[in-house]
């Protein structure tokens, strides 16, 4: 049934995402490779220490949960019983003062094996053309299905819409969590097959909540006969934000409330070493989140799960194989390896690819071409749309002073793409008749199927972002 309503606005301006604080991490010395009686004391004695050498105010915070549980979640996994390093790994929470004297001081103490200030996490979302709310809604939200061609057969989008045809092609029974910072679940487009957020404190900043809404209904929107219809429409979609807990608590949170098969979605990425961590508007210089050693800890959890992550690669015009990237910063343990050249953490890694020519009237040009903004390397896995993506949120397509009714046709960005990738996993899993693929199956899936990446003027394919998902071609292969 259509959804009615009548709603005038004037014309104003879409603020940008909010900037989260800073994280300031903590890893302790490990007490050994597995968690036995003796480590757990250990490392209790180990924590208790450096909380003394913290502000009154502020104490340790285990990122991968109560040790005493940490066993346990992870006795049936690929990593168990060499699982001790999880034990190490802290983020601090409380008034601190400044992070990187507070960093340097704890850097000193024999306990501490590393202390480092994570730049704020942000969403990647490139800049959009038209960066304004719709003057008004109609009384009757029109169906936007036309304007969804990612939808569409290969190689166009990612064949959808055959999926749809076929026993669950809808994403039936996967469940997925998106990791980033707000969101809008009471959006009429995103009714159904949600549980909202369960984790972390949800950012009131409207740019964070577009967002997160706008991700959210690439994926699930809802399957009726007005706005938009997400690519896995039955796939139940959750979230948990960064703020309060920090990115690699978030990750590892939400693995912990899923089940092998199910996906994790990173909507992040944060300043790297080009730019000596300090952010700036147009994000050139901006990474995947794996690259800091907590993250990368909390994936690689998370797939020793069985959970399948997918990790937007970055709106920082990055070659993630630049030499640049295997120097260790001195404040990172010395374990610590270039995750995206020598070690894997397991993740999906999206790169943002050009829709056909002249969608919406625009030409970003050759379609699967990498655009100017996004990460590639031989990292990336996979590629999505990065331009002109139709979705919930935002109300330049749709407006009217009611966020529950807002539509766009300019979501961006590996914020953008990273869902279609998603969409293709829960709608492939939901199809599979017997069990669910793995981490490294999906990923090897997504690499020798899809639509070819296509060269564009000073951006070949040699700058890798990957092939743009086909369902049909992933499920005669797998």
């Amino acid at each position: 049934m259509a959804s009615t309503r009548s709603s005038r606005q004037p014309r104003s301006q879409v603020p940008a995402p909010a900037t989260p604080p800073g994280e300031l991490v903590v890893v302790t010395v490990p007490t050994g490779p597995e968690i036995t009686p003796i480590a757990l004391r250990e490392n209790r004695s180990v924590r208790g220490h450096v909380d003394e050498m913290l502000p009154a105010s502020a104490h340790l915070v285990p990122i991968f949960g109560p040790d005493n549980r940490l066993a346990a979640r992870l006795a049936d996994t690929s990593q168990a019983p060499v699982t001790g390093e999880y034990l190490s790994y802290y983020f601090v929470r409380g008034e601190l003062g400044d992070l990187g004297e507070l960093a340097h001081r704890l850097r000193e103490d024999d306990t501490v094996a590393a202390a480092y200030v994570k730049p704020a996490a942000e969403p990647p979302l490139a800049p959009m053309a038209v960066n304004t709310v719709a003057t008004q809604a109609p009384s009757v939200t029109p169906d936007y299905r036309v304007r969804q061609a990612y939808l569409d057969a290969a190689p166009t989008g990612i064949d959808a819409v055959w999926a749809h045809g076929r026993p669950g092609g809808l994403g039936t029974g996967v469940r997925v969590i998106d990791v980033e910072g707000a969101w809008r679940f009471t959006h009429e487009d995103l009714r159904h097959n949600q549980g909202g957020m369960i984790g972390g404190t949800a950012s009131d900043d409207v740019g964070w909540r577009n967002h997160g809404t706008a991700v959210a209904g690439e994926i699930s929107g809802d399957l009726n006969p007005f706005g938009i219809t997400g690519i896995a429409p039955e796939a139940h979609i959750r979230a948990i934000s960064v703020f309060g807990i920090g990115s690699a608590a978030a990750i590892r949170s939400a693995a912990d409330a899923l089940n092998p098969g199910d996906i994790v979605l990173i909507e992040l990425h944060r300043p790297g070493p080009r730019l000596n961590y300090q952010g700036t508007p147009d994000q050139r210089g901006y990474i995947a989140v794996e690259w800091w050693p907590d993250d990368f800890a909390a994936i690689r959890y998370a797939v020793s799960r069985g959970i399948i992550v997918v990790e937007a690669a970055g709106n920082g015009a990055e070659n993630l194989d630049d030499p640049l990237y295997n120097t260790r910063p001195a404040d990172f343990p010395a374990t610590w390896r270039n995750p995206f050249r020598t070690v894997d953490s397991g993740a999906i890694v999206v790169g943002a690819g050009a829709p056909p020519p002249g969608l919406h009237g625009r030409d970003h040009g050759p379609a699967r071409s990498r655009l100017d903004f996004s990460n590639h390397g031989t990292r990336l896995d996979a590629q999505g749309w990065g331009r002109e993506v139709t979705t919930t949120g935002y109300g330049d397509l749709q407006g009217g002073p009611d966020e529950d009714l807002w539509y766009t046709d300019q979501f961006s960005g590996t914020s953008s793409a990273s869902p279609i990738v998603v969409g293709a996993i829960a709608a492939y899993q939901g199809m599979r008749t017997t069990h669910r693929a793995t981490p490294d199956q999906i990923r090897t899936l997504l690499r020798t199927t899809g639509s070819p990446q296509t060269p564009a003027p000073g951006r070949p394919t040699t700058q890798r972002i990957g092939t743009l998902p086909d369902l049909r071609a992933m499920t005669a292969k797998g």
